[in-house]
């Protein structure tokens, strides 16, 4: 397997690979001289700087110089990751790094121009050779996967149609990252994984009471640890034990773990399957285009000229049609006076011409607020004054923009504060209408303009550690029960404020969140040339969801569903029901809006004795090790 890149997923990858996956690694880094300040560093605050050159370091300490080899605890072949520095992805570089003989190339920089660069180069040399590819830009993602894979099949006649689909993976952190980042801050969403147009939703729930039970939804995926309702417990990791949350338990262990939370699997189905084809209302509603001074100043201008029409009609006895145009030509003052005619006729003449000549400065006020109106079309919006339940959303750079577009998909409302104007993600906020406040979240007086005392979460997203860190900290002293979310570069760190912000706010719930924790995963499962459909945090551990053919694996193929099943690693949860010719390729995507109904081919409600047969694609809940073991016995 090879890793190249220059940022903290690169090693955290390698070291998914070579600890979870038992796999021999070679990591492709830039020089020790430059990768100490990338670009992404050098804009950051110096407090930034410092944390994530701290991260680095210790990232730095689990590799060395030359090869290391990891014994296997199970008695196996030794498990080694080369470390290699390299200014360019040449071909000669990638020759020395045995791209010719390689299983996997991953290209996880920070630059896209180098990503694609790269894999070009890679392709050529070697057209079997597993792409998996870190680009944010998704439709330049798409072409390119499609162009890799043109070339492998030209290259490599007759290749199989599974080595195909896996032949090329664009995938993005951002992608990966945002829906656990967005349902962090959502009550009741929990983290979403989306399989053929279908939104799966793990949701948390709290320990039942006495004498209740707890619905198990499709099927209870974790028990939460014993110290989630402890204010100064560590959150559950992988080295909490016993008392660490119990991934994919049996039935048994669910109902003997009285007194804990659980996580369990849900289909949302119907019009809230598929949120956010309109991410938004009309660009410019009515009650913005005019104020409502105007709009009651009109009400009142129509209001008399619909007593005049009436009084006009009681008076004269003339038609009511007739009655209401005479009173329209006299309040635009192009009718006829009155003269010689009855006294209630030239009363009426006269007062609908006062209404007129109040209608004419209406008129241009509200002229002016609507040309008003549009030249802040394209502004940015402010927070209105009655908003409250709100998401604050600290930091619109590329994390930051895709949970904005989440939370809009989950029709979440949310006030934004990013300290660049010209940030990636303020383009996106002025589409969708969403008010943004441009200033430092560290300086006083800003937060509070986002409305943070009414909001329902904070997400502390910004580049710095220390930045998401204050701000919290100051959050926290305007509404102690907040629910907080912050983006941590450091395990550890986050760790220390994890426990320090619950012990100071027992009652309200605090987050820490890593984008590589979350996306390292999706990444690995790539590499072995499986469809990762997601991951989902329960706390400080990860759980996959995964599309497996179950030919040529021997723990599911001729097995039933109750015999599938190991607890703690892995559980077939649906089975697609289509015929292998009418399969979508990739279910991980919604399917095309081609103006067709689309349905969904899988079957969650599973017999026990069902036997999985060769040609069947399930999907799967795993764990990280609990997934290597399944494509761990296929042919190398």
């Amino acid at each position: 397997m090879l890793v190249s890149g220059d940022d903290a997923l690169a090693h955290r990858l390698a070291g998914e690979l070579r600890d979870v996956y038992r796999q021999r690694v070679t990591l492709l880094v830039p020089p020790s001289r430059s990768s100490t300040t990338t670009p992404a560093d050098a804009n950051a605050p110096s407090g930034g700087r410092a944390l994530a050159l701290l991260g680095r370091v210790s990232a730095g300490i689990t590799r060395t110089g030359g090869s290391r080899t990891a014994v296997n605890g199970g008695g196996g072949r030794p498990d080694e990751m080369t470390v290699v520095e390299t200014d360019d992805l040449d071909d000669v570089a990638l020759r020395d790094a045995g791209v010719e003989t390689a299983q996997a190339l991953a290209l996880v920089h920070e630059d896209d121009e180098t990503n694609i660069r790269a894999a070009l180069t890679a392709r050529r040399l070697n057209p079997r050779l597993r792409l998996v590819i870190r680009l944010y830009n998704r439709k330049l993602g798409q072409h390119l996967e499609e162009l890799l894979d043109q070339a492998a099949v030209l290259a490599v006649p007759g290749m199989a149609a599974d080595d195909i689909d896996s032949s090329t993976t664009v995938l993005s952190d951002a992608d990966t990252a945002a829906p656990a980042l967005a349902a962090t801050a959502v009550t009741g969403t929990s983290k979403i994984v989306q399989a053929d147009g279908l939104l799966l939703r793990a949701a948390e729930r709290p320990p039942p009471g006495r004498g209740e039970t707890a619905d198990p939804g499709l099927c209870t995926l974790a028990l939460l640890s014993s110290t989630s309702s402890d204010p100064a417990g560590v959150e559950g990791s992988d080295g909490s034990g016993s008392d660490g949350p119990l991934l994919l338990p049996d039935d048994g262990a669910v109902a003997a773990a009285s007194g804990r939370g659980t996580i369990v699997l849900e289909a949302v189905t119907g019009p809230e399957a598929r949120p956010g084809s309109r991410l938004s209302g009309p660009a410019l509603p009515f009650r913005e285009l005019l104020s409502r001074r105007v709009r009651w100043s009109f009400a009142g201008v129509g209001a008399a000229v619909t007593a005049l029409a009436v009084a006009s009609w009681l008076t004269t006895g003339d038609h009511p049609l007739h009655a209401a145009y005479v009173t329209l030509l006299d309040l635009f003052s192009i009718n006829d006076p009155a003269v010689g005619e009855d006294t209630d006729r030239q009363v009426l003449q006269l007062l609908t011409g006062l209404v007129g000549l109040l209608l004419l400065p209406l008129l241009v006020a509200a002229v002016l607020e609507a040309l008003s109106s549009f030249r802040s079309a394209t502004a940015l919006r402010r927070p209105p004054r009655g908003l409250n339940g709100h998401v604050v959303l600290l930091g619109l750079g590329k994390i930051g923009t895709r949970v904005l577009a989440r939370l809009r998909e989950l029709g979440t409302p949310v006030v934004c504060v990013e300290n660049d104007p010209e940030a990636r993600g303020v383009a996106l906020a002025r589409r969708l209408r969403v008010p943004v406040i441009i200033g430092d979240v560290t300086q006083e007086g800003v937060l509070e303009a986002a409305r943070t005392h009414r909001a329902h979460a904070l997400l502390a997203l910004t580049s710095s550690d220390t930045t998401n860190l204050e701000a919290a900290l100051y959050a926290r002293s305007i509404a102690p029960d907040l629910r907080v979310a912050l983006r941590l570069y450091d395990d550890d760190f986050a760790t220390a404020v994890y426990r320090t912000l619950r012990a100071a706010h027992p009652g309200a719930l605090t987050r820490s969140r890593s984008v590589t924790s979350l996306s390292a995963p999706a990444f690995a499962g790539a590499m072995m040339g499986r469809q990762v459909l997601g991951a989902i945090s329960v706390e400080r551990r990860v759980l996959l969801f995964a599309a497996l053919e179950v030919a040529d694996l021997p723990q599911l193929e001729g097995r039933t569903i109750a015999e599938a099943v190991r607890p703690g690693m892995w559980r077939v949860l649906a089975l697609d029901m289509k015929a292998p010719g009418d399969r979508r390729p990739d279910l991980s995507v919604a399917p095309p809006d081609d103006g067709t109904e689309h349905t969904t081919g899988l079957l969650f409600d599973l017999h026990p004795g069902h036997l999985l047969r060769p040609g069947d694609r399930v999907v799967v809940a795993a764990t990280r090790r609990g997934l290597a073991e399944l494509l761990g016995h296929r042919t190398r």
